[in-house]
Parts: C-alpha cells; sequence; structure tokens
C-alpha cells in the first residue's frame, strides 16, 4: 500500500484593526498555532482583501476611526460572497443583553474583550473554526 500525505490547508484568519501593536501581537499568537493571517489596518482594506482572499474567521475591532467594526460587518453581510463568513468581534467594549442580540442579529460568532488571555482567544477561534 502507497502512503498517502495529505496537506492540509492552513486555516485563514483575517485580523482588522487599527492597532498595528495588536495585530503584530495577535499574527505571533495565531501563527504559532499554525494559522494563517491576513491583516488588515481598517474596514476599508478588510473588503478589498475579501474580494480576492476568503478567510474563515475575520477577528474585527468595533471600534475604528473612519468605518467601524459595525459597518464593516454589515457591509460583509450585504455581500452574496461574504454573508457567511465567521465574524467575532474584539473589542474593549462591554455588551448590555440588548448589545447581544445585536450581535446575534449581526450573525456575530462571538466577541472577545481586550484585554484577552491567549488561551481564551485561542479557545473561542477553536470552537468557531475548529
Amino acid at each position: 500500500m502507497r502512503d498517502i500525505l495529505i496537506i492540509m490547508a492552513k486555516r485563514k484568519i483575517m485580523i482588522v484593526d487599527d492597532e498595528e501593536s495588536l495585530i503584530a501581537l495577535l499574527t505571533a499568537i495565531l501563527e504559532e498555532e499554525g494559522y494563517e493571517v491576513i491583516p488588515a489596518i481598517n474596514g476599508e482594506e478588510a473588503l478589498e482583501k475579501l474580494k480576492t482572499v476568503k478567510p474563515d474567521l475575520m477577528l474585527l475591532d468595533m471600534m475604528m476611526p473612519g468605518m467601524s467594526g459595525r459597518e464593516t460587518c454589515e457591509n460583509i453581510r450585504k455581500n452574496p460572497k461574504t454573508e457567511n463568513l465567521k465574524i467575532a468581534f474584539v473589542t474593549v467594549a462591554k455588551f448590555s443583553e440588548a448589545g447581544k442580540g445585536k450581535l446575534d442579529s449581526m450573525k456575530v460568532s462571538d466577541y472577545i474583550t481586550k484585554p484577552f488571555d491567549n488561551d481564551d482567544l485561542l479557545k473561542r477561534i477553536k470552537k468557531i473554526i475548529g
């Protein structure tokens, strides 16, 4: 019998945040775990990159100058090619029950509060995309 080597494609995670230091930190954590990272410094750049790449998950900052995370998410949901993209907000905001309901209506998979615990972050990502 021949040995068959199956090479699994790396899971892709797009990080959208206006803080370059946070992108660098998340990139280091995620690449160490074997994920491929696609950085974007704002919502506009993220939407542009989504025309050519298909991430398994987007970690999206809620509060950014220009297009907010919420607006970015709304644009993603309007596009048939990206409407089912898994999105988790990474934010300093704390959500009320009403706010959590709004996230559900936006089909947001999770929200992770800053500052985050690295192990908790990875556990949540694995729960969303494996």
